[in-house]
């Protein structure tokens, strides 16, 4: 089957603009390639990620990793962690794991492979390089008004109106 098609825009460039900070990893280098450990094949591990900068009134940050370039109309939800209080400004390697315990009161939602946890990356074989966001955004509420089965466009939708500002950081992967 021929997956040719357009390579879509940075998603985050269609949202309205917000301030930006920092999110660094010691797994991933910002537009390199993703590391075979947060495949879907290998380890299925999600990355580890720290931020800084971001606004003194932060109440919360959602955590995702999307991929755009996936062959749907609406690209692919990898990873959404959401309430995670606004003291976490680090995760852990594997923190996306349905087994580990998260802060407070924070919760995954359902990521597009059926999972509350962390889906590592796992595009179609011989199709063009993907790129996945990982993207943390603060959110001027303790509890997004969101539930545990959301779609990712709910997330989105609700972030929308709640993100003082965003973070991100992309790699890219394809399997041959």
């Amino acid at each position: 089957m021929d997956l040719s098609r357009p390579i879509p825009p940075d998603p985050y460039t269609l949202l309205p603009a917000v301030p930006t900070f920092s999110l660094t990893s010691a797994d991933l280098t910002p537009d390199g390639p993703l590391p075979e450990r947060h495949a879907a094949a290998h380890e299925n591990l999600s990355p580890q990620l720290s931020w800084t900068g971001f606004p003194a009134e932060t109440k919360s940050f959602t955590v995702s990793c999307f991929d755009p370039d996936a062959p749907t109309a609406s690209g692919f939800w990898h990873w959404m962690l959401i309430d995670l209080p606004a003291t976490v400004t680090s995760l852990e390697r594997g923190a996306g794991s349905v087994d580990q315990p998260l802060p407070g009161k924070a919760f995954h939602l359902r990521c597009d492979a059926g999972v509350w946890a962390y889906s590592g990356a796992a595009p179609p074989p011989g199709d063009h390089l993907h790129r996945y966001y990982f993207v943390v955004h603060a959110v001027d509420l303790e509890h997004l008004p969101v539930q545990a089965d959301s779609p990712g466009a709910v997330m989105g939708f609700n972030l929308a109106f709640h993100t003082l500002a965003r973070a991100k950081l992309m790699a890219t992967y394809a399997i041959d």
